[in-house]
C-alpha cells in the first residue's frame, strides 16, 4: 500500500501526458492511445530488465540522460518558437504536415510514454528481484496505466473544442510532467545537479579569473572586495542560476505565443466581421497559452520537490571515538554497531582543540570504506544516505554508493585505513590533518576570502 501511494504522482503525470497527447493529435486519438500504452509497458519492462542485469547506477544513468535530452530538445524548440513568432519562419507547411502525420503522432506518444514508464519502473526498481508480491504489484500498476489512459481519452473528449495545444506547448508540458515525476526520485532528479553545475561553473570561472588577472594576495585588493567575491561562491548562486535555466524554455514558449502576430483582417470590408475575426484569433491565442503556463507550474513543482525532497536521509549522530597510545583509532566491525550492515556510520574524533568528522560504510562491492564527512569542494555540511547513494547536504549532489571511497569531485574524501583482528584501524594524526586541510581549502574563499 505504501508503494502504491508513492506511485500516485507518477501515475498522475502519466495521465496528464496521455491527455495532452490526445488533444495535441486529436485527429489520431486511437493510434496515440495505443502507442502510449505500448510505450509505457515497454518503458517499464525494459527498465526493470536493465536494472536486473545491471543493478548499479547504470539504469538510473540511462533514464536520467534521457530526461536531460528531452530538456535540451525543449530548449531548442523554445528558441525556434521565438524565431517563428517574429514572422521570419513562414515557410513551415512541410513541418506542419510532418507534425500532424499519423506516424509522427504515434512516435511522439510512444517515446514520451517509454520515458514515463521508465521513471515509474525506477521507483519500483526493488521489484526487479522478483517474487509473487512484486509480480502482482507490477501487474496492478500496468492495469492502472491502461485504466488511466482510457480515462484520459474520456476526459479529453469533454474538453472545449477551442482548447488547442501547440507543438511547442505540447513538448513543454510533457517535459515538465516527466521532470516533475522524476523529481521525487533522488537518482533521477535534474534540478539539483543543474544547480550544482552552475555553482561549480561560477566557482571555476571566478577562481581562474582571479588567478590569471590578479594575484591571490594582491596588496590592492581590500577585504570588502574579497567578501563581495565570496558571495559568488555561495550555493545560492547555483540555485538562482539553475532556476533561470530551468524556467527559460517554458517562458520563451509563453512569450512566443503571446507576441505572435494575429492573422490579417485588412482584406475584410465589414467592420463587424473584422472585429469578430480579431476576437476569435485572440481567444484562440489565449487557449494556446494555457498549456505553456501550466508547464511553468509543473516546472516550479519539480524544482520545489528537488529543493525540499520528502525523503528521510539516514544521518546518524556522530559517535565520539578516541585513539590509543599508538595514535590509532580502533573501531570493531561487529559490536554495538555492525559496520557491514550497509548503512553509513558517523564518528567524531577529537585531538586537543582539533576535531574531525568521518564515517565508515560498506560499499555495494562488499568492501569497507572510511571517508571524511566532507568533500574537497563544498563546505563541510556532511552527507546523508538514501536510495543507493549518499547526498552532499551543501550542494545536493548525489554520489552513488559504488563510487564512495574514490577521490574527486563532490565525493567524500577517502582516508587510509587497515583491518586488523576484525577491526577498522585509522591513524588519528592522518585523520585530523586531512580534515584540517580539507576544511581550510573549502572555507577559505567561501567564508569571505583573504
Amino acid at each position: 500500500m505504501a508503494m502504491a501511494l508513492k506511485l500516485i504522482p507518477h501515475l498522475i503525470a502519466w495521465f496528464g501526458i496521455v491527455l495532452i497527447m490526445l488533444r495535441g493529435f486529436s485527429g489520431r486519438r486511437s493510434a496515440v492511445l495505443l502507442a502510449g500504452i505500448f510505450g509505457f509497458v515497454i518503458g517499464v519492462a525494459g527498465t526493470l530488465i536493465l536494472y536486473r542485469s545491471y543493478p548499479g547506477s547504470i539504469t538510473f544513468g540511462v533514464v536520467k540522460s534521457t530526461l536531460g535530452i528531452s530538456f535540451i530538445l525543449l530548449w531548442g524548440s523554445s528558441v525556434f518558437a521565438i524565431y517563428r513568432s517574429t514572422g521570419r519562419g513562414k515557410d513551415t507547411l512541410r513541418g506542419e504536415r510532418l507534425i500532424s502525420a499519423s506516424s509522427t503522432a504515434c512516435a511522439v506518444s510512444c517515446l514520451a510514454s517509454i520515458v514515463a514508464g521508465a521513471v515509474c519502473a525506477c521507483k519500483l526498481s526493488s521489484f526487479a528481484t522478483g517474487g509473487a508480491i512484486a509480480t502482482v504489484s507490477l501487474l496492478l500498476m500496468l492495469v492502472s496505466c491502461c485504466a488511466l489512459a482510457y480515462a484520459a481519452l474520456a476526459f479529453e473528449k469533454r474538453l472545449p473544442e477551442p482548447f488547442r495545444v501547440s507543438p511547442a506547448g505540447m513538448l513543454a508540458i510533457v517535459t515538465a510532467l516527466l521532470l516533475f515525476s522524476a523529481s521525487s526520485i533522488l537518482r533521477l532528479d535534474l534540478f539539483s545537479p543543474l544547480s550544482m553545475k552552475v555553482m561549480k561553473g561560477v566557482h571555476d570561472f571566478v577562481h581562474q579569473f582571479m588567478e590569471s588577472v590578479l594575484f591571490p594576495d594582491h596588496l590592492f585588493v581590500r577585504s570588502y572586495i574579497w567578501k563581495s567575491i565570496g558571495l559568488l561562491f555561495s550555493k545560492e548562486v547555483g540555485f538562482w542560476g539553475g532556476l533561470i535555466i530551468w524556467f527559460t524554455p517554458a517562458v520563451l514558449i509563453v512569450t512566443a505565443i503571446a507576441i505572435q502576430r494575429l492573422p490579417s483582417v485588412a482584406h475584410i470590408r465589414q467592420g463587424a466581421e473584422r472585429r469578430l475575426q480579431s476576437a476569435a484569433a485572440i481567444r484562440e491565442r489565449r487557449h494556446r497559452l494555457v498549456i505553456p503556463v501550466l508547464s511553468v507550474v509543473f516546472f516550479a513543482a519539480a524544482a520545489y520537490q528537488s529543493s525540499f525532497p520528502s525523503v528521510e536521509y539516514w544521518d546518524p549522530k556522530p559517535l565520539p571515538v578516541t585513539a590509543n597510545q599508538a595514535g590509532e583509532i580502533i573501531i570493531p566491525k561487529k559490536g554495538d554497531i555492525d559496520l557491514e550492515d550497509g548503512k553509513l556510520h558517523k564518528y567524531l574524533f577529537k585531538q586537543g582543540e582539533r576535531e574531525a568528522r568521518f564515517f565508515v560504510l560498506l560499499s555495494p562491492t562488499g568492501e569497507l570504506t572510511v571517508d571524511l564527512d566532507a568533500c574537497a569542494i563544498c563546505k563541510p555540511d556532511g552527507y546523508g544516505q538514501a536510495e543507493g547513494s549518499v547526498i552532499c547536504y551543501y550542494c545536493k549532489t548525489l554520489i552513488p554508493l559504488e563510487t564512495v571511497g574514490k577521490p574527486g569531485g563532490c565525493n567524500p574524501v577517502p582516508i587510509a585505513f587497515s583491518v586488523k583482528s576484525e577491526s577498522v584501524v585509522i591513524d588519528g594524526t592522518t585523520l585530523i590533518n586531512s580534515w584540517g586541510a580539507t576544511v581550510q581549502a573549502t572555507t577559505r574563499v567561501k567564508e569571505g576570502g583573504k
